[in-house]
């Protein structure tokens, strides 16, 4: 069964679609050299500044912060070595993502996630119990029966066998025959209450929900996400986000920066060889500080440093409540309701602390033991999730001592780095005790809190029950025949705006959903072999509650 993200909501293969061989679409000439401002450098700006690029538009690139968004590589101090201090891991099931990392010949490899052989070995540790293990096989009865319970939970309550084999076949009709009621069922519900309330759950203990809460299966524990609606937990696992995860060698911050310099081999208007960097003049605009419509229809942008523009589109792909309290927005660009669906969107706190060791020591045999010295390591302790990464024999290589979201990231925000790695160290202390990671740190920890990052306030949306209107609403922006004229023309885009959030996919699938828009709002017309998201929307886009 191969996999990828089609659908469920709107099944459509937005892979087939950037790779047919007649493109996406085309722009007439009188659009050629159409100004859209792109808001945000993240994966869904570049993608969408990109394809604009190719049909003969000029994408003016705005970024507040750091270019790349959260697809954020952190070197370390002359090296080659690099932290991923915000998205890491990419499952296969993400075609179109990974439509630009091969466009780019990036390298990956598998993520070395717990109970995988990527890891290695794997350390579980709860209310003070440890186990060691390679695969599920060597963890005790207890861990099996909750994956078990797990798996039958998903057939009762999602008829979960039969959806992810509609999804492989490419199987609208049976998508949504199976997946529109699942909507109406399970929106305003928790994923607590899914694993609380199933029959498989039911005849097992409380530890076995805490079980589960902690550590869960594929990626890690499932708790920060209990109180989350149900729907987004069920996308990532039909889809399987969770799984068959790969990490990109060097760093992904490589995508943004890579589609930001590299020249299509088809290309209207502009010359052979141009780029988004040369249209830019070599660098983004500053962020935008207003957003406001002009006399004549147009959009004027304003940048931080006063510096005023008119666009013909506008893509915005920041996290939406900037639109808010970042951005001077005119309240008349989105209705009542829009601005409801953004400002209730609700995002998730996530940290992370990365030391840079001297070799990957983790892999001695302990002679007491004969296992690994240290492993990849699931706990209830503050830590909650430690990942090593292995970057070759006598290299230096990384350890994630730390990735927490919700609650436990919370616990270490006012603290600085330092502090964050003394409390990681000792929490690993007293699972391996004896092993010396402090002496194989070498040069300056990193950490990050996305919730205390300015132009972020959070990592990654995650749905509350009630809130798939919300997402219905936003994801559905670029369908724009039956909006008012003044709301017309400003696209969203962005992962918090897909209905798969903290996915790259998401941000890369709006990201084209919001190119498609803007070629209709420019004149420009889809291949009829070629049908685009705006053609098949009002077939197989998401069902309306009432």
């Amino acid at each position: 069964m191969t996999m990828s993200l089609f659908g469920p909501d709107f099944p459509f293969a937005y892979d087939d679609w950037i790779a047919h061989p007649a493109g996406i679409g085309a722009l007439p000439d009188t659009a050629h050299g159409a100004k859209v401002a792109i808001i945000g450098s993240g994966a869904a700006g570049i993608v969408a500044g990109y394809e604009l690029m190719k049909l003969g538009a000029r994408p003016v690139v705005f970024e507040a912060g750091a270019f790349g968004g959260r697809l954020r590589s952190h070197r370390f101090e002359g090296t080659d070595v690099i932290a991923e201090m915000g998205g890491m891991r990419f499952p296969v099931s993400s075609r179109g993502f990974w439509h630009y990392a091969d466009l780019l010949g990036l390298d990956s490899a598998p993520f070395p996630n717990p109970l995988t052989p990527a890891a290695g070995s794997t350390v579980i540790d709860l209310l003070g119990q440890t186990h060691y293990a390679q695969t599920l096989a060597d963890l005790p009865a207890l861990y099996h029966e909750v994956a078990e319970a797990y798996d039958a939970a998903l057939e009762q309550g999602a008829d979960f066998t039969a959806l992810k084999q509609a999804i492989a076949d490419r199987d609208p009709a049976r998508i949504k025959e199976i997946w529109d009621p699942i909507v109406r069922t399970w929106d305003e519900r928790t994923f607590y209450d899914f694993v609380a309330s199933s029959r498989a759950f039911q005849g097992l203990s409380f530890r076995h929900r805490e079980v589960f809460g902690q550590v869960g299966f594929g990626t890690g524990g499932w708790d920060s996400d209990f109180p989350n609606s149900m729907l987004e937990i069920l996308r990532v696992n039909a889809t399987e986000c969770d799984e068959n995860q790969r990490y990109i060698k060097g760093g992904v911050a490589q995508v943004p920066h890579g589609l930001w310099r590299h020249a299509p081999d088809r290309i209207a208007h502009w010359p052979k060889g141009t780029t988004l960097a040369a249209l830019n003049g070599g660098a983004p605009r500053a962020g935008v500080a207003r957003l406001r419509r002009a006399d004549n229809g147009q959009i004027d942008v304003t940048d931080r440093w006063g510096r005023c523009d008119s666009f013909d589109a506008v893509v915005v792909t920041c996290q939406s409540h900037m639109l808010t309290t970042a951005i001077d927005t005119e309240e008349r660009l989105f209705s009542h309701e829009m601005w409801m669906a953004l400002d209730r969107t609700r995002y998730m706190q996530s940290a992370k602390t990365f030391v840079m060791v001297d070799r990957a020591f983790w892999k001695d045999t302990d002679p007491a033991t004969g296992r690994d010295t240290l492993s990849m390591t699931l706990t209830d302790r503050m830590t909650r999730g430690t990942y090593l990464f292995d970057n070759g024999p006598d290299r230096p290589s990384v350890i994630c001592l730390s990735y927490a979201w919700m609650t436990d990231a919370l616990k270490v925000l006012p603290l600085g780095v330092e502090k964050r790695v003394e409390l990681a160290l000792s929490a690993l202390g007293q699972i391996y005790p004896g092993v010396d990671i402090r002496g194989h740190i070498v040069g300056e920890p990193v950490t990050i809190s996305w919730e205390n990052e300015a132009n972020f306030l959070g990592a990654f949306k995650g749905a509350l029950p009630g809130h798939y209107r919300y997402n219905h609403l936003m994801f559905g922006h670029f369908m724009q025949d039956t909006l008012p004229q003044h709301e017309c023309g400003i696209f969203l885009a962005g992962d918090g705006v897909s209905f798969t959030p903290a996915w790259v996919e998401g941000a890369v699938q709006t990201a084209l959903n919001a190119t498609a828009g803007v070629i209709r709002h420019l004149g420009g017309t889809f291949h009829t072999d070629n049908p685009s998201p705006c053609d098949r929307y009002d077939a197989w886009g998401p069902v309306k509650l009432p």
